[in-house]
C-alpha cells in the first residue's frame, strides 16, 4: 500500500499515515527503505507523485550526490514526452528484469544453502515436510499395491475352484 503524502499550497508535505510533516529527504529515505509513496495535492487531489520524485532527483543533483548526464537531460527536454515515455518504458523493463533476476538468484541460493545444510532448521522445515509427505505418499502407495496383490492372489485361488465346479 502506498504511503499517502499530501502537499499543501505552502509546499509542505504531510504524511497521512504518521500524521506529521515530512521533508523531501525523508521521502527519499522512505523510498530507499522500500516504501511506495503517492503525493497528492491537498486541495484538488491531483497526483503530484512524478513532480515530487523529480524534485527529489533535482535536489540530489544540486547537492552533487547523483549526477545525471547533461546529454540525457538535453535529450529529455529536446524530444519531450516521446523521449520521456521511451526512457520510462526502458527503465521499467530494466528494473523488472533486475527484480526477477534477484528473486531467481535468491531462490537458487536458498536451495543450494539448504542442501549444504547452512540454513537454520526453520527455513529447511518446508523442504523436510515435503520430503516426509513424499515418503508418506510412497508408503501409502506401497501398502495399496500390497493390498491389491493380496486381493489378486485371493481371486486367482478362487478361479481353479470355480473351474472344478
Amino acid at each position: 500500500m502506498a504511503y499517502i503524502i499530501k502537499r499543501y499550497s505552502n509546499r509542505k508535505l504531510y504524511d497521512t499515515q504518521e500524521s506529521r510533516y515530512v521533508t523531501l529527504e525523508e521521502l527519499e529515505e522512505m523510498i530507499r527503505a522500500g516504501k511506495e509513496i503517492r503525493v497528492t495535492d491537498a486541495g484538488t487531489g491531483e497526483d503530484l507523485t512524478s513532480v515530487t520524485l523529480a524534485q527529489i532527483l533535482l535536489e540530489n543533483e544540486r547537492a552533487h550526490r547523483a549526477t545525471l548526464p547533461t546529454g540525457l537531460l538535453h535529450q529529455l527536454i529536446k524530444h519531450g514526452e516521446a523521449w520521456q515515455d521511451f526512457v520510462q518504458r526502458s527503465l521499467r523493463t530494466s528494473l523488472e528484469g533486475i527484480i526477477t533476476s534477484q528473486r531467481d538468484a535468491d531462490r537458487v541460493f536458498r536451495e543450494w544453502a539448504s542442501k549444504a545444510g547452512w540454513l537454520p532448521s526453520k527455513e529447511r522445515e518446508p523442504e523436510a515436510r515435503k520430503g516426509r509427505e513424499e515418503k508418506t505418499k510412497a508408503e501409502s502407495l506401497r501398502e495399496e499395491v500390497a493390498t491389491l496383490k493380496e486381493k489378486l492372489r485371493a481371486v486367482e485361488r478362487r478361479i481353479p475352484r470355480k473351474r472344478k465346479k
